[in-house]
């Protein structure tokens, strides 16, 4: 059988940024993955392992000192509406309505206005929150504005959701409703996730793989393969033998 092209292919990433007195900072070193497409893969590591800059390197946003991010196997050289992000800081406009945010991507790409209408309902309709179209995000919970970044981040009908860390900044009782939320709009539009994330629970929680890095300078150290079926439980003892098993490989 031919070899299946990645949906993303991260080979040999090296990341150095240089210093205000001519020495650099190695925050990359030879890293290399790849994602299939439809799979959810986290990413996992200590303080200064580099999971944010591989996170802007494979968005577009940073480019890689040595080798190169591949999508379909086309390389990447900036970021693209193939890609959608979603960050921990929700970055949503105060002065937009919820609809208005969705909507941000869609008038950027110059879609026509019936079909963008239809475009936001859908989304909002995705995430559960629908009759919060015209409330504005100083009146949502932490929770709401993340499904909000969500929708908009998938209004554009992106490949691939980039998400860093989006659930930091929300209480334990609203992410783990936000993780079966995330975990049933996988399903539904069968998109590639790459989630970054510090907390191991989480990780194992989502994701078909969890790639494990280590610091100094960033690099993988493991990738773990989660054979769990879903929902998961953290208190099935499989669950927590995975927990252990990644908790120990940050550790090393």
């Amino acid at each position: 059988m031919a070899d299946v092209t990645p949906k993303v292919a991260v080979d040999g990433v090296g990341k150095r940024f240089d210093g205000e007195r001519g020495d650099a900072v190695r925050a990359l070193d030879d890293v290399s993955f790849s994602v299939q497409d439809g799979e959810f893969v986290c990413v996992v590591g200590p303080s200064g392992c580099g999971k944010t800059t591989l996170f802007r390197t494979i968005a577009g946003l940073e480019t890689p000192t040595e080798g190169s991010v591949r999508l379909d196997g086309d390389p990447v050289t900036g970021p693209g509406t193939d890609r959608g992000m979603v960050f921990q800081g929700y970055g949503l406009f105060p002065w937009r309505s919820v609809a208005g945010n969705v909507a941000f991507g869609l008038e950027q790409q110059d879609v026509p206005t019936a079909h963008r209408g239809r475009r936001v309902e859908e989304m909002l309709d995705l995430v559960g929150l629908a009759e919060f179209a015209d409330a504005y995000p100083k009146s949502l919970s932490g929770g709401m504005k993340q499904r909000v970044g969500i929708a908009r981040a998938l209004a554009v009908d992106p490949e691939i959701l980039l998400m860093d860390e989006p659930f930091g900044s929300v209480d334990a009782q609203t992410r783990d409703m936000l993780h079966q939320e995330l975990l049933d709009i996988w399903a539904t539009t069968e998109k590639t996730v790459l989630f970054v994330t510090h907390d191991v629970s989480e990780a194992v929680t989502l994701a078909d793989r969890v790639v494990v890095m280590a610091a100094d300078p960033g690099r993988v150290r493991e990738v773990v393969d989660v054979d769990l079926s879903r929902p998961r439980t953290r208190t099935d003892p499989a669950f927590a033998d995975y927990v252990e098993r990644v908790r120990a490989l940050i550790g090393e």
